[in-house]
């Protein structure tokens, strides 16, 4: 491990570099701010004086982050055209890798970025290409309703993707405020003496999941995404990462609450989902898939393994000071951070959309019009049984049907009338983590080695471990 400066040797202008960034992160990416109605109508007045003509936030009132706060008024803003706007851009994707991998134009081949872009695999292209196809489709109200109805590819084009286009856009221009100047050094030295030994993962990742949680699972997934790229992280630290601490944010489970009718039920819910996750977090690591994956980075090569030591004559604090430090006074300044969050945004807005829309409405295809995920939740009957959940055959309906789309299982609950077994559906349905609208399309449309099989895998991997923990607090809490 390479000698690292003492923080007395740097000058006022790197403390000013790794603190006024990293604030500035912390503060739209980690900050919890309280949301209201009058906030939702004194955002929608404003902006409508501005843009001169109406224009509507739709603010849920309740806890969530500066971030998405600004992803809501993109989307306010955007109204009328998002979907325009998201169909010209799954097409334009389309079209241009086609023609990329038909032709290769030295336009496109010699450009890194246009290369990255563009120039995909047969198997990206084939996604890309059914993305294109379904978009269109769905826009324009052709062809078969098996893909265009209100339950398929109109909820991922006109629900799902517009909120996803937003944080794509807001978090790949303003993650570099996070992840350059030497936050998560800071935070992750700081934490790898918890994060290391119970999960097998670097310190910085308690970054991914606090962003996760207090914002949006996405968020925490672009974060994970960016810093393999970088060779933060392994392929086993990557998809541990992505696949166990992207978690569902606070706000979307209270939403997922009240669709079951148990919203005075919210602190023992959450309690319920928080403990559930960390036992998942702790065991799934340790099983098949995700411990067969290898400890190489992204280009094949050894990590650093005395990176997180701690050398003998440093605090723990004053080492993670000056690594901090370190990574701030080698940072690429104001131009590099820029280009670099345009790169960001290009990639996840050309590179992922096509994906969710695909792989999306796909399995939201298969969830609406066939009893695929009712067959396979049948063998859940007797466990549910053995758990002593109530109506334990509408249960089972429920439990797979989650790896298409994580509110499908509450809606489905609605006609339970059980309150135990709707609780136990609604905290299920979060810690499943695994759902192929959404998480599962993005994950599969980053570069963290993870397939589609192995995220089956380890969806009912974690529906085995959580459920029972749900079952057990549930009939305590609300039994």
């Amino acid at each position: 491990m390479s000698q690292l400066p003492h923080r007395s040797h740097y000058t006022w202008r790197t403390w000013f570099t790794f603190l006024v960034p990293s604030l500035i992160g912390v503060f739209l990416f980690m900050t919890p701010i309280t949301t209201s109605v009058e906030m939702k109508t004194a955002l929608s007045e404003t902006l409508s004086s501005v843009f001169f003509k109406e224009i509507v936030i739709d603010i849920s009132a309740g806890m969530t982050i500066p971030i998405a706060v600004m992803a809501k008024i993109v989307q306010g803003v955007m109204a009328e055209s998002i979907q325009t706007f998201i169909t010209v851009i799954i097409c334009i994707t389309g079209v241009v890798s086609v023609v990329t991998k038909a032709f290769k134009p030295a336009a496109i081949c010699n450009s890194p970025l246009l290369k990255h872009l563009f120039d995909v695999s047969w198997v990206w292209l084939i996604v890309r290409l059914f993305g294109m196809a379904f978009g269109l489709m769905t826009y324009l109200s052709l062809g078969s309703e098996m893909i265009t109805s209100a339950n398929t590819g109109a909820l991922v084009l006109n629900d799902l993707l517009p909120v996803l286009f937003s944080v794509f856009i807001l978090a790949g221009l303003l993650l570099p405020l996070l992840i350059n100047f030497g936050l998560l050094e800071l935070a992750g030295t700081l934490m790898t003496k918890v994060m290391r030994p119970v999960f097998g993962v670097p310190g910085r990742s308690a970054v991914d999941c606090t962003a996760s949680w207090l914002g949006d699972g996405s968020v925490g997934i672009l974060m994970t995404a960016k810093q393999y790229d970088q060779k933060h992280y392994t392929q086993r630290e990557a998809a541990i990462i992505g696949t166990t601490f992207s978690a569902v944010s606070i706000t979307f489970s209270l939403v997922v609450l009240g669709q079951v009718k148990l919203e005075y039920l919210f602190a023992p819910f959450y309690a319920t989902v928080c403990l559930a996750g960390i036992v998942a977090a702790i065991i799934v690591p340790r099983l098949p898939p995700l411990c067969f994956k290898k400890d190489l980075l992204i280009d094949g090569t050894e990590p650093d393994r005395d990176a997180e030591k701690i050398p003998g004559h440093k605090t723990l604090f004053g080492h993670s000071l000056d690594v901090a430090l370190a990574k701030a006074d080698n940072s690429t300044g104001v131009k590099g951070t820029i280009k670099e969050g345009v790169h960001n945004a290009l990639d996840m807005v050309f590179g992922v959309l096509p994906v969710v829309m695909a792989v999306g409405t796909f399995a939201l295809i298969i969830a609406e019009h066939t009893p695929i995920f009712e067959y396979l939740g049948m063998p859940f009957v007797p466990f549910l049984e053995l758990l002593q959940v109530p109506e334990a055959a509408a249960a089972s309906q429920t439990i797979m049907v989650g790896f298409a789309d994580m509110f499908i299982p509450s809606i489905l609950a609605t006609s339970i009338e059980s309150d135990v077994t709707r609780f136990i559906i609604a905290a299920m349905s979060v810690t499943q983590l695994i759902y192929m609208s959404e998480v599962g399309a993005l994950l599969l449309g980053s570069k963290i080695p993870v397939n589609i099989l192995e995220l089956f895998i380890i969806f009912i991997l974690r529906t085995l471990i959580t459920l029972p923990v749900i079952a057990l607090m549930a009939h305590w809490l609300v039994g």
